[in-house]
């Protein structure tokens, strides 16, 4: 992909996110994600219904009336955003790949996380981290955030989550907002989950397509694996590769499933052909 070209689609993302992140995300990511909790402003006098525990006893002997404090809420947070760029992603039945929807949540995401003056991290991973951007904040890092997610060439098509829990807990010591964004066809992550989700706000974003659920009947097929680069002859006429297909795609799901609940960190689960707007919408309004 040409500079220009590059340049057209980190816009268009831009627009279309920031939109979004302005007049929907941003109270409800605000209410949602709490900060460290509250710190000193200022004094005032008092006033009918203050709290007279907040009164400053100090100031109001030294003026001879009440004066009480006042708190407010330290904004400041972590996000990071973990996103699965191995071979699975490039995949979709309708008109988009689970890599571009990944690619506009991350981007509202970041946005709603800088309109709050939040800081943004990236980890790009496959079976090892592909990319790591440390946390920062303002427009300009969202944006180069956008562009590593539309160009980035990952080295290795395969998928390990739990190298990349693992490497979370090293490089964020301190509690972070976490969005997990991946297909999550994968395991053996569940004890790392457990560790980074005792430390960190963590949700699970799964994308899916409704063909990876449910293989169609379209007689033999020659399909890709986008994460071995292998191609195979499958007989999709056959109902027990279907039935297997199924119950390789059904095992993931429920294993997603249990491990998320077990760690106690949330999930949003969003097909391809889904409004993700809706998804994270609901899920926001369900923890604020």
């Amino acid at each position: 992909m040409d500079t220009k070209e590059l340049l057209k689609r980190v816009r268009k993302i831009e627009i279309k996110t920031r939109r979004l992140s302005d007049h929907i995300f941003g109270g409800e990511y605000h209410s949602t994600f709490k900060g460290r909790g509250m710190t000193f402003s200022e004094v005032r006098q008092y006033q009918f219904g203050d709290d007279v525990r907040t009164i400053d006893w100090n100031v109001t002997a030294r003026y001879n009336e009440p004066y009480v404090k006042v708190f407010e809420e330290e904004r400041e947070l972590t996000m990071m955003l973990m996103v699965d760029v191995s071979g699975s992603e490039l995949f979709g039945t309708t008109k988009r790949f689970k890599k571009e929807i990944i690619t506009e949540i991350a981007a509202t995401l970041a946005f709603s996380a800088t309109q709050n003056n939040d800081k943004i991290g990236l980890i790009l991973f496959t079976d090892k981290i592909e990319l790591f951007i440390p946390p920062k904040k303002g427009r300009s890092h969202v944006l180069r955030i956008i562009r590593e997610l539309i160009e980035f060439e990952p080295q290795s098509s395969y998928t390990d989550l739990g190298q990349a829990l693992k490497f979370l807990s090293n490089v964020q010591k301190k509690k972070a907002i976490v969005f997990i964004m991946s297909d999550f066809l994968t395991d053996e992550y569940k004890h790392n989950l457990k560790i980074s989700a005792s430390k960190h706000d963590l949700t699970g974003i799964r994308i899916y397509d409704r063909h990876e659920s449910d293989l169609p009947n379209l007689g033999m097929v020659q399909m890709l694996d986008e994460e071995s680069g292998e191609y195979l002859l499958v007989n999709t006429a056959s109902k027990k590769v279907r039935r297997n297909y199924n119950r390789y795609f059904k095992e993931r799901e429920d294993y997603f499933r249990d491990s998320f609940a077990k760690s106690g960190a949330g999930t949003i689960h969003c097909r391809v052909d889904e409004s993700y707007v809706r998804k994270l919408l609901g899920y926001f309004k369900q923890r604020g």
